[in-house]
């Protein structure tokens, strides 16, 4: 018999509710780079690359907001022209002073059934006409639908022309751009700190 069952559903459901919506899956970093080896980019480039235009600058808002001095994060929105080439990118890019980038692109949306079994939990003691009872309470079984968000995040390093660092995250039926992001960059941050590349964040 599970431990659950002997817990209001209030509790039951506060504690699924305080488990991260968001998680870093897998992460790659180039071998080359290292603690002792890694640099501080001066200026990034922010690229969200989302479906509707409102989505992805927010998105590339809330990551510029989320970037720390001395770097100096810009969303793409600002710089980049629909009919730029990727050289002519490039090169005002590098005439710009920016030696970083981060992309930001949903790669997947996956949705699952979950099946959540009823519960049953004492209710206590209980005298009617015909003598004392132990009352038992249940909650039916549901279904529900999950949507989880894939989104790979790549930071480039535009002084070597590589790609040093790539993650992929997942989120659980997100409601908010602002806050999925948050979530996002909370995981790589985490990610990047138990690599000894950024200080650890704080508690």
């Amino acid at each position: 018999m599970k431990f659950k069952h002997f817990l209001p559903m209030g509790i039951v459901a506060f504690m699924v509710a305080c488990t991260p919506a968001t998680k870093l899956e897998k992460s790659w970093l180039d071998p080359s780079v290292t603690p002792a080896t890694i640099k501080p980019f001066n200026k990034v480039l922010v690229v969200a690359k989302l479906k509707d235009e409102s989505s992805r600058r927010i998105a590339e808002d809330n990551v510029v907001q989320q970037i720390k001095a001395p770097t100096v994060g810009v969303p793409s929105y600002k710089v980049v022209s629909p009919n730029e080439s990727e050289p002519q990118l490039s090169a005002k890019l590098k005439e710009d002073g920016f030696d970083g980038v981060i992309i930001m692109q949903l790669k997947e949306v996956e949705k699952s059934t979950t099946y959540t079994p009823g519960t049953v939990y004492a209710g206590g003691w209980y005298r009617g006409y015909r003598g004392g009872y132990w009352g038992v309470q249940t909650t039916p079984g549901h279904y529900s639908e999950d949507m989880t968000y894939l989104i790979e995040t790549s930071i480039f390093s535009l002084i070597d022309n590589k790609l040093i660092w790539a993650g992929t995250t997942s989120s659980l039926n997100p409601s908010k751009v602002e806050k999925t992001i948050d979530e996002v960059m909370a995981a790589i941050r985490a990610d990047l700190a138990a690599k000894g590349l950024i200080s650890q964040p704080a508690k």
